[in-house]
């Protein structure tokens, strides 16, 4: 985010779409504070909330309880801060990016920060389909020398295979970790970056590489630093 505020996006070639198209809104914003400890369902309905205090000309779903058109990319365990999360909005009626984001940010609550505000298609494919990777900053307690962690990693990046259970089902998880490192170690304190698989039956999760470095019992924060989309074709 820049000091003057979020990023505005436009939608290459256009400033607004069509009226009777309506609009849709990729928020691109941060989930911290008392945030972190609230469940997918919450986060649905702060946003929401916080949509209709600002007026925003909503498009609903049909049906018999019909509700606003909104999709976050991927939910985000409970206790974990999220930098930078995305959320889709569909809008009845076109307007600028910049009305969007003044009306939107007096009613935002507390830990709830738009990072960037852009216009994509309409008809663009939902995002829970394009997301296929998750990044993690992950920052543990830790007394030990570095050598010893960066030993640990090493020989986890080098195994081919790291049996894991999850709710019954048993798996591979070496596949699901593209990219693991140390970012160093400082004041009894080791933090982690690591990108993990997020296609459908095959997510990794972070707590589960914290499990396999012999971490698990270590009082951990855990940090989501970015969604990675499928590329454009």
């Amino acid at each position: 985010m820049s000091d003057d505020g979020p990023v505005l996006q436009e939608a290459p070639g256009s400033r607004v779409l069509e009226s009777n198209t309506g609009m849709r809104l990729r928020v691109t914003f941060s989930k911290e504070g008392w945030l972190a400890y609230s469940s997918h369902l919450d986060l649905m309905r702060v946003w929401e909330r916080a949509l209709r205090r600002a007026g925003m000309p909503l498009r609903y779903s049909a049906g018999y309880n019909p509700r606003p058109k909104l999709q976050l990319a991927r939910a985000l365990p409970l206790g974990h801060v999220g930098e930078r999360e995305l959320i889709d909005i569909w809008l009845e009626d076109p307007m600028s990016l910049e009305d969007f984001t003044r009306s939107l940010l007096p009613v935002l609550p507390e830990g709830l920060v738009i990072k960037q505000v852009e216009q994509v298609e309409p008809g663009a494919p939902a995002m829970q389909t394009q997301v296929v990777a998750t990044e993690y900053r992950v920052v543990l307690d830790w007394d030990g020398p570095q050598a010893e962690i960066e030993d640990r990693i090493e020989r986890l990046l080098a195994s081919a295979e790291l049996p894991h259970d999850r709710r019954g089902r048993h798996y591979n998880l070496r596949p699901l970790i593209e990219a693991l490192r140390l970012d160093g170690v400082s004041a009894g304190k080791a933090a982690i970056s690591m990108r993990l698989s997020a296609e459908p039956g095959a997510t990794g999760r972070p707590e589960a590489v914290v499990d396999w470095l012999s971490l698990g019992d270590a009082f951990a924060r855990y940090r989501r630093t970015g969604l990675v989309l499928r590329p454009a074709s």
